[in-house]
């Protein structure tokens, strides 16, 4: 077992202390060699019954710095004591690449990535959902299919089901659907709803929407699903993560140009998206990059990247990471809210996911992402000098876990 670092921060620029929570903030794990580094970091909480403290699986993968998006097999840390310790990580066999044909072409590896764990109350289990990536020649193909991938946890085993994708209708919009860095909601009868995006695999817009979808003979299976929503900017909408607040379901998304918001009355016809702002009308300067919900049972907040927070040497300016409060009435971001939840060292956080620990604690998990974004040919060379100078601005890849404890109890979102 690895022991937890605590931090300190000094945050003297975002100074508003928000009544409901305070911020715990440590490393689970952290070490760089230069070549390949943790990803994708979300965590799932497994109930203990007794008393105790929940076991939390966090699952991550390694990605190769040298390319796009090269991901491997997923691997998971543990914590039964509160993310005081952990384990090392461990590989999944059965999450490692896999030959794959599409139209033809049989030279191609096929995986799961842009994983995230959730614990399912009415079936007791720990089920992980994501998306397929296809890869040629250990590059991701361009054109290619996609599946909302699926996988059970066997706690006693510390293992995962072989993963499978989510039957969805055979039409041409779906052969390119994912549900990767998805948050998703269980409503009170064990149906899932799963935000997931798609596109037709030649096309270049995606769209978004939620399907309803329920755990039964050990599949996930589609129901039905709602609103077709998306932008005439860029990629369209796609990224999207669900919460319930309140007596309403809202909806956020990821666009190359801003984040975008929806609400909607049962959790699948949603309204038009709207641009995040914040409260004086200004634009919110998240883009091209995701965000998810922490929902409390008196207030609704959103975390996020933005840009115009010193942070231009940020690619994408993924980093810090921010939490605010959300006015969900307007569907706009209360700027005098807004804290870092997660400092930032020189290297992107835009990727994260946020666990429901119990109805005192909410976690937010991240890893550093060592890589620049530039479309300069990546040479040994490069990718060197891009490390030192991740490094030189602190970065180490760190796996952070931001503990929100609420001084008050949070009664609508928590696991049992």
């Amino acid at each position: 077992m690895l022991r937890a670092l605590s931090v300190v921060l000094l945050l003297p620029l975002w100074l508003w202390a928000d009544p409901l929570y305070e911020v715990d903030l440590i490393v689970a794990r952290e070490g760089f060699d230069g070549r390949m580094c943790w990803v994708h970091a979300r965590a799932g909480a497994i109930p203990s019954g007794n008393g105790k403290p929940p076991e939390v699986v966090m699952t991550m993968q390694k990605l190769d710095i040298s390319g796009s998006d090269i991901f491997y097999a997923l691997n998971e840390m543990r914590t039964s004591d509160g993310g005081e310790s952990w384990t090392v990580p461990q590989e999944h066999k059965s999450f490692s690449r896999v030959p794959f044909s599409w139209r033809g072409n049989e030279d191609l590896e096929i995986t799961v990535c842009d994983f995230w764990p959730r614990w399912h109350q009415q079936s007791k289990k720990l089920i992980g959902i994501g998306h397929t990536v296809v890869y040629e020649e250990n590059h991701v193909k361009p054109v290619r299919s996609r599946g909302a991938a699926y996988a059970i946890y066997d706690p006693e085993n510390h293992n995962w089901s072989v993963w499978r994708t989510i039957e969805l209708p055979d039409e041409p919009k779906f052969e390119n659907a994912g549900a990767g860095c998805a948050q998703r909601y269980d409503l009170p009868n064990g149906d899932l709803l799963i935000p997931f995006y798609f596109k037709e695999p030649v096309g270049t817009q995606y769209s978004t929407t939620v399907m309803r979808a329920r755990y039964r003979m050990c599949e996930v299976q589609y129901v039905e699903h709602g609103s077709e929503l998306t932008v005439q900017v860029k990629r369209g909408l796609y990224e999207p993560s669900i919460t319930k607040h309140g007596d309403r379901f809202y909806l956020t998304m990821r666009n190359d140009d801003h984040g975008y918001v929806s609400v909607s009355d049962d959790g699948l016809a949603f309204s038009e998206p709207k641009p995040w702002t914040f409260d004086d009308g200004t634009d919110l300067g998240n883009y091209n990059t995701q965000q998810h919900w922490v929902s409390h049972s008196d207030a609704l907040f959103l975390v996020y990247t933005r840009r115009g927070a010193n942070n231009d040497h940020v690619t994408r300016h993924r980093a810090p990471l921010f939490i605010a409060r959300v006015d969900p009435s307007a569907l706009q971001v209360i700027r005098a809210s807004e804290q870092i939840l997660v400092p930032e060292y020189g290297a992107r956080l835009g990727n994260f996911g946020v666990t429901e620990i119990s109805e005192s604690e909410t976690w937010v998990t991240v890893t550093e992402w060592m890589q620049s974004s530039s479309k300069e040919k990546r040479t040994t060379e490069r990718v060197d000098r891009d490390s030192v100078r991740l490094r030189e601005r602190g970065a180490n890849n760190r796996i952070w876990v931001a503990k929100l404890k609420w001084n008050q109890p949070n009664k609508a979102s928590f696991i049992r």
